[in-house]
């Protein structure tokens, strides 16, 4: 993608640099306490909690650092770029588009959904509007999912504003109002279909970087190959050697491929009503 000396969204809360990601009162220990509470008070199983805690790595060195302030920079510029196309998609609708807040932590911070920890990986609050990701995730595309390249990461955030849109066209609200009424089993296919739409959004996306001609060669390939690493049947067979379909939530690797192709492919957004294609049921 060719994004470097291009514009940066400031709707940026860079929050690397504080302690504890930014929930830390008074040092580690005390936002490491204030972790383990609320973990438990919600619920959380007590064997699980070495795995939330965010974990000590030191102090960067100046080339690491080098790297992370280029990394976000990277994802500055893919907001931006969400933000230029959605607000002109949504004047065509006759809506007014409302940028949202992108979070850079690191190890683990507080929002309007509750703590956030790099164990989390990278989401979409509707209650703050904001998205939050640790760019370790960008080094964990990489490394554990062998997703090459700069465009995984834009396809990522990509997705994440692909939320905020259906946040901003009342789906989400819907999904919450459904989610008191169903079993959590009901609740995950429906879970499927609204993470499999904000695919096709980031594929929508996509498909006007393409027309502004800011994607390379192997971008859409990259993309592709992300969503296809990240599916609940992929990962399910690599974390615990089995599938359990009735258990997804995000989509299996083919359905993430398609919904995403199709939204570039298209470039429409009407075309992405993933809640009522027959297929899907």
């Amino acid at each position: 993608m060719l994004w470097q000396g291009r514009r940066e969204s400031g709707n940026v809360e860079d929050r690397r640099g504080m302690s504890g990601g930014g929930i830390a009162v008074g040092g580690g220990i005390i936002g490491a306490i204030f972790l383990i509470v609320k973990f438990l008070l919600g619920g959380g199983d007590p064997s699980q909690l070495p795995q939330q805690l965010p974990q000590e790595t030191g102090a960067m060195t100046a080339e690491e650092k080098a790297k992370d302030d280029e990394r976000a920079s990277f994802v500055k510029v893919v907001l931006a770029d969400t933000e230029d196309v959605w607000a002109e998609l949504f004047r065509k609708m006759g809506r007014q588009y409302q940028d949202p807040t992108l979070v850079m932590f690191r190890g683990a911070t507080e929002s309007g959904c509750g703590y956030a920890s790099s164990a989390t990986g990278p989401f979409y609050c509707p209650s703050d509007n904001k998205l939050y990701i640790d760019l370790s995730f960008y080094q964990e595309l990489q490394e554990k999912f062998n997703a090459t390249g700069d465009f995984p990461m834009a396809y990522v955030v990509a997705h994440e504003v692909g939320h905020h849109i259906q946040t901003l066209l009342g789906i989400s609200e819907k999904m919450s109002r459904m989610r008191q009424q169903m079993s959590e089993g009901e609740y995950n296919k429906y879970s499927v279909k609204m993470e499999l739409q904000a695919d096709f959004l980031a594929g929508v996306w996509a498909r006007y970087e393409q027309n502004k001609n800011l994607l390379q060669p192997d971008d859409i390939e990259e993309a592709l190959a992300a969503a296809a690493a990240i599916g609940d049947d992929r990962l399910q067979k690599q974390a615990q050697g089995y599938v359990v379909p009735e258990s997804f939530t995000h989509g299996t690797s083919e359905q993430r491929v398609y919904w995403f192709k199709k939204g570039y492919q298209t470039g429409d957004i009407n075309q992405g009503d993933t809640f009522n294609d027959p297929s899907l049921n």
